[in-house]
């Protein structure tokens, strides 16, 4: 049974963190992209689903806003993820 050293412990480490933060993050974006925004009183809908029958000019903003914010959060998610891929890569390659 192979022994992890000390640098070992660290990346591996490194590499669950970054997997779990990724999955968490992508998740949490994917929540707000479901939840509601509103637009001086108008109620919008949500960035995945605009409310049926709304003046598109009353909620663009807020739509818009809530669309960009959406796409943030999952792009970090998806990076963090590339990343632990990345470093489990590096690190099988240095062990092989």
């Amino acid at each position: 049974m192979p022994t992890i050293s000390g640098a070992g412990f660290v990346v591996t480490t490194l590499n669950k963190i970054l997997a779990i933060a990724g999955v968490a993050i992508v998740l949490g974006g994917v929540a707000l992209g479901f939840r509601s925004v509103s637009a001086g009183g108008t109620v919008c809908g949500s960035a995945f689903q605009p409310a049926a029958g709304i003046t598109p000019m009353s909620c663009d903003n807020a739509l818009n806003g809530a669309g960009t914010l959406v796409t943030i959060v999952i792009s970090a998610g998806v990076l963090c993820l590339i990343a632990a891929a990345a470093v489990k890569v590096v690190r099988d390659k240095v062990n092989a």
